[in-house]
């Protein structure tokens, strides 16, 4: 009886088992499937905690893996090209001005340039190369840390877009398929891979996005640590990346559209009492407008307090700026006022302006005398020799002093042709408005068109407006004859011109207009003893203002050079269609050859999900139009947040250089290239919502296998292309992709 009923027990052990698909299946009875049945049951139990812990934390090993994998990629065989490659002759040279001090001038604000000079300070370098194209780099420079301090950046992006498109709610095969198009983006990787702007630029922008999207995701919870954290992280990130280059205004713009429409809908909800409105306003305007405008004037703030030396890029600053920079010319000896006789040289106040100047070229038309322009560079042409009027008795080498100052006419002479500043009743070349000015006549020969009368503005020495004073003295000069004032704005000349800055007497009075303000830089009278202008202390503000606007008028002035062919150079409508590439170096066989080019499934799977949107988006309107309501609220949040403003984000950093005139390359198009590609994870994740798992994990694994297995194709333009060029003629899918040319 007992073993009848234990018999019994082993096959209602062995029937369970059958019924939930474990071994009871097998032909196998009696106390052997008994003793199997336990085992089995743990192997499977063990199995599940694996999946599950797997599942519970994939937020945790996903993006370690993918960060490997990032750092791998943007690192690998960084060192093997020994020779300066494209801009890291520009960005190279200018870290190296950081360490040696030296001011400099440069288009694009200072953040990423100082973390340049940062590289080469950790790596040991003494800034003494020279960074010229093409050229090798010497033992003593460590070009292969300061290219991984690059690179870093470039990497960090990747678990960064992971965790933004998880903010974003998209599915977990959506968050890995956006991580692995940013992790296995060819052009992403190359940039990543030298010293340059761009991988900070791309890394800012990155953690602007990822910030905005914590942020917004605790809308439900507002003024709380967590919330005020992140909104404060926005402004740090906005900040940081607007320091790096201009484009971050686009990044900024973003934010801020997302912010007005926040504050919008605030303001239309009427149970919000007005004290909590008017404290989501005062949080935004510090978060997103002090914090972002204290980091990226903090960043002036620190360019100014490390370039003590003078450098190459003086001429773009005022005179009192660079008086009081270390081993400059300006102001030094100086003596403190001018006379009748001294020799001069005088600078336009305007941002960006130069020094008064001419040569002995002429004006190819109206008056053919010879020219006046501005010129940043420093040389004899700039010099002048204030003389009286031709009514006055004429200068003597040994009268007795006179000091010109405010009311005064004078002339003013060119000390290396003898000609006298004048003016006249003819149209200027560029700005037709204006009067033009010329150099004419001599010392003995003119007439009253040569006449200027001083009008001081302000002095930093003193309210004694008799004197005009080096430095501290900031005039304009009133042609007496057309009543008209010398100007020179920010027009450059043709090519005859030397693309100087034109020099214009501009018919309206406006006394605020600095372009016409004046100011002595240098001068020289051995009559008189040196002075100390340097003494006076130019404002950080007005610095920083100047130095702003000198680099916004260089940033227009980078238009393409008719006379001059650009082969690097390409047009916006090239980039979404990965139309074309970029040589970052020779083409030699004995070089090792990098070409800037994209992903062609990363690049054209963003843009096909660009129009696939707007046909979306334009489905759902019709629908609803027509009284169909597809969409639950849930919906139409997922659609906007993460679908609509990845595509605003698209727009506003591609649609201005549709616009701008200025010469374009394909790297302009990366920040746009990341919104791009949030925008194709959005349609991914919204067109597959509805299948079921396995064909979720089909669609998305041919997808990984495209993406991984075509970077891994074209994976030598990145890492280095050594030998013939010839070997990858394969990669050669379209004519503008010159890697065989």
């Amino acid at each position: 009886m007992a073993a009848r009923a234990q018999t019994t027990g082993v096959d209602a052990q062995a029937e369970e088992l059958r019924r939930r698909g474990g071994p009871g299946q097998s032909s196998q009875s009696g106390p052997s499937a008994v003793a199997q049945a336990p085992t089995v049951e743990k192997s499977k139990e063990k199995a599940f905690s694996v999946i599950s812990f797997l599942d519970e934390y994939e937020w945790v090993w996903a993006p370690l893996i993918f960060t490997a994998l990032a750092f791998f990629t943007r690192m690998w065989k960084i060192g093997l090209s020994p020779i300066v490659t494209w801009d890291e002759a520009h960005f190279g040279k200018f870290g190296s001005h950081y360490l040696k001090r030296e001011f400099y001038f440069d288009v694009h604000p200072p953040l990423g340039k100082m973390l340049v000079g940062l590289s080469g300070y950790l790596a040991g370098y003494n800034g003494s190369f020279e960074f010229k194209s093409g050229e090798t780099y010497p033992e003593e420079l460590n070009y292969t840390f300061m290219r991984l301090f690059n690179a870093a950046f470039g990497a960090v992006c990747v678990p960064l877009a992971y965790y933004t498109a998880k903010e974003l709610n998209f599915r977990r095969p959506t968050v890995w398929l956006v991580t692995l198009m940013v992790l296995f983006e060819n052009s992403y990787t190359t940039i990543s891979r030298f010293i340059l702007l761009d991988s900070m630029l791309l890394c800012f922008t990155f953690t602007t996005v990822l910030c905005w999207a914590k942020f917004h995701r605790l809308q439900h919870d507002p003024f709380s640590p967590e919330w005020g954290l992140w909104l404060m992280l926005t402004g740090v990130s906005i900040g940081c990346v607007c320091s790096v280059k201009w484009v971050g205004f686009f990044c900024t713009a973003l934010v801020g559209l997302y912010t007005i429409e926040d504050l919008w809908h605030k303001f239309g909800d009427l149970k919000m009492p007005k004290v909590e409105l008017a404290t989501h306003l005062a949080f935004r305007v510090f978060g997103l407008i002090m914090i972002p405008l204290a980091v990226y004037m903090f960043s002036f703030f620190m360019h100014f307090l490390i370039l003590e030396n003078s450098g190459p890029g003086d001429a773009q600053m005022s005179s009192l700026f660079q008086a009081n920079l270390r081993g400059t010319e300006v102001g030094k000896d100086s003596p403190l006022e001018v006379t009748y006789g001294s020799r001069a040289t005088l600078k336009n106040m305007g941002y960006g302006g130069g020094l008064l100047h001419s040569h002995h070229q002429t004006y190819p038309e109206g008056s053919a005398q010879q020219q006046i322009t501005c010129y940043h560079h420093k040389d004899a042409n700039n010099d002048w020799f204030f003389y009286p009027n031709r009514s006055e008795v004429d200068y003597q080498p040994e009268e007795e002093l006179r000091y010109p100052g405010n009311g005064d006419v004078i002339r003013l002479i060119h000390a290396q042709t003898g000609r006298n500043l004048h003016s006249h009743q003819i149209a200027a070349p560029v700005t037709k408005a204006d009067y033009e000015v010329s150099c004419y006549g001599n010392t003995t020969v003119g007439d009253t068109k040569d006449h200027w009368k001083v009008e001081v503005v302000r002095d930093a020495a003193s309210r004694d407006y008799s004197k005009i004073r080096t430095l501290t003295t900031a005039f304009r000069l009133k042609h007496t004859d057309l009543n008209c004032y010398l100007r020179a704005g920010n027009v450059n000349l043709p090519q005859w011109g030397f693309k100087q800055i034109e020099t214009t007497c501009v018919k309206e009075n406006k006394p605020r207009d600095v372009y016409t303000h004046w100011n002595v830089e240098s001068h020289w009278n051995d009559k008189l003893p040196a002075g100390d202008p340097g003494s006076y202390k130019s404002p950080f503000l007005q610095d920083f203002i100047h130095l702003n606007v000198a680099m916004m008028t260089s940033n227009n002035a980078l238009v393409p050079d008719p006379d001059k062919q650009d082969d690097l150079a390409s047009q916006f409508w090239q980039w979404p269609l990965l139309n074309v590439g970029l040589r970052m170096c020779g083409w030699d066989d004995k070089i090792v050859k990098y070409f800037l080019l994209g992903n062609p499934i990363v690049y054209w799977g963003s843009t096909a999900s660009l129009g696939f949107f707007a046909l979306l988006v334009l489905w759902y309107l019709i629908r609803w139009q027509r009284g169909y309501d597809d969409l639950k609220p849930a919906d139409i949040d997922q659609i906007h947040y993460a679908g609509v403003y990845p595509v605003i984000g698209w727009f506003l950093h591609f649609l201005p250089f549709v616009a701008m005139g200025r010469v374009t390359y394909v790297h302009h198009y990366y920040p746009a290239l990341y919104f791009a590609i949030l925008c194709s994870g959005f349609c991914m994740d919204w067109v597959t919502r509805k299948l079921n798992k396995q064909v979720n994990w089909i669609l998305f694994g041919a997808l990984y296998v495209t993406i991984i297995g075509l970077f891994w194709l074209f994976r030598a333009i990145c890492f280095g292309m050594e030998g013939s060029h010839t070997q990858w003629k394969h990669l050669k899918w379209f004519s503008g992709w010159r890697i065989t040319d």
